[in-house]
């Protein structure tokens, strides 16, 4: 996969330059406070450099589904004053578009930063309006993309913008990129995928992608439920679909034996009489869940093999927690897959999402080769489909 140009790459001289970069500030708030500030840590090292290369800056983002409408909570003003402290003053404007907005993006000098307001507030964003592209672009000199968090999404911001103003990729964006597509062109054998998360019916084409690629995946969390559902085991009161996608499942097995990959599913599963952190618990053999019982995380003996699958591999992916690992007592199959990946001589990927938070929340994340901050977007990526916003951005 050719590599799109990034801010570093030669042919762009960003002394003077007004630059649109788009970040993915969505980050979670509470009570108008930043819960967490990962996204917009991880977007610092792109304003830095063109900072630092002389350029004026005009950093754009949407926030949460205001659907078109300006919602006031949705405002990006805390993301502003967290960059002004972190970054250099932010003047964060009223609108995203209009004249007001060109005017301040074509009066840009070195060394300024601006931020325009929640981008979906208008409509035109995400319907990838023509004209709402066009007034974006409006006033700026150059576009810098490094929101991989969007960029499955075919918005004016990722993708028609891109196509209206010299473009290249920011540092997190390409290393997004770089990490994902080296899964999909030539990974170390052998490659093992951890899958967890609740459905099946998500992840199918996930999960054919990763059959024809992989030595072994290992399945857990709510979907697993599903997959013994289908083989005609009991799950009690698990989480699981019905049968159309217990159906899925089976054929899901069937195509690993045809492609030569083991599709692993837990041999015992942790139950509890009741989804709660003081719930009683016991362990029981995947095939003999009881009535009533809830599965709530993989087994102690899983736990064991999932970690000398890890231990074997080459190169891990990794999407979807092993269990309920926000409450405690439900988060040692989780951790084990986590810690297991930290430890491993391999190339290890974090597809972002729950796992990224997982991984947080042990304080193991800088223990990986790479945890995406695009859930989303990398999971697209590997299911082997091409991202609008990285389709639209020049290629090395």
């Amino acid at each position: 996969m050719a590599r799109p140009l990034r801010v570093d790459d030669a042919g762009v001289d960003w002394r003077g330059a007004r630059v649109l970069v788009r970040c993915d500030l969505n980050v979670p708030l509470e009570g108008g406070r930043i819960a967490d500030h990962a996204r917009i840590r991880a977007s610092l090292p792109t304003l830095r450099y063109l900072l630092k290369q002389g350029a004026g800056l005009g950093v754009c983002s949407h926030l949460g589904r205001p659907k078109g409408e300006v919602v006031p909570e949705l405002s990006l003003a805390p993301v502003a004053e967290w960059l002004a402290r972190e970054l250099r003053p932010v003047d964060l404007l009223d609108e995203s578009v209009g004249p007001e907005v060109r005017a301040r993006a074509q009066a840009l000098r070195p060394g300024e930063v601006v931020m325009l307001e929640n981008l979906r507030f208008h409509a035109g964003e995400e319907q990838n309006d023509p004209g709402f592209a066009d007034q974006l672009a409006a006033g700026f000199s150059h576009y810098v993309d490094d929101a991989f968090g969007a960029a499955h999404r075919a918005h004016a911001s990722t993708e028609a913008v891109a196509r209206r103003l010299p473009a290249r990729a920011g540092f997190l964006l390409a290393r997004e990129v770089e990490a994902i597509g080296g899964l999909l062109a030539e990974p170390a054998s052998p490659f093992v995928a951890v899958l967890g998360g609740a459905k099946v019916s998500d992840k199918l084409p996930l999960i054919g992608s990763l059959l024809s690629r992989c030595d072994r995946v290992l399945v857990g969390g709510a979907m697993m439920f599903t997959f013994l559902a289908g083989l005609g085991d009991p799950v009690g009161d698990s989480r699981h679909e019905g049968p159309e996608a217990q159906g899925r499942a089976r054929r899901l097995l069937e195509e690993a034996g045809r492609l030569n990959c083991t599709l692993q599913l837990p041999v015992d599963v942790l139950v509890a009489d009741r989804f709660a952190e003081d719930a009683r618990l016991a362990v029981y053999g995947s095939d003999s869940i009881p009535d009533g019982g809830i599965g709530v995380d993989i087994g102690p003996r899983s736990s064991a093999s999932f970690r000398e699958a890890i231990e074997g591999a080459s190169t891990v992916f990794w999407n979807g927690p092993m269990g309920a690992f926000e409450t405690a007592p439900f988060a040692a199959g989780t951790r084990v897959v986590a810690e297991a990946m930290a430890d491993a001589d391999a190339v290890t990927v974090v597809g972002g999402g729950d796992s990224g938070a997982a991984v947080a929340q042990f304080g193991l994340t800088d223990r990986f080769t790479h945890v995406s901050t695009g859930g989303g977007a990398a999971l697209e990526m590997l299911e082997g489909r091409m991202l609008p916003g990285v389709a639209a951005l020049p290629v090395a």
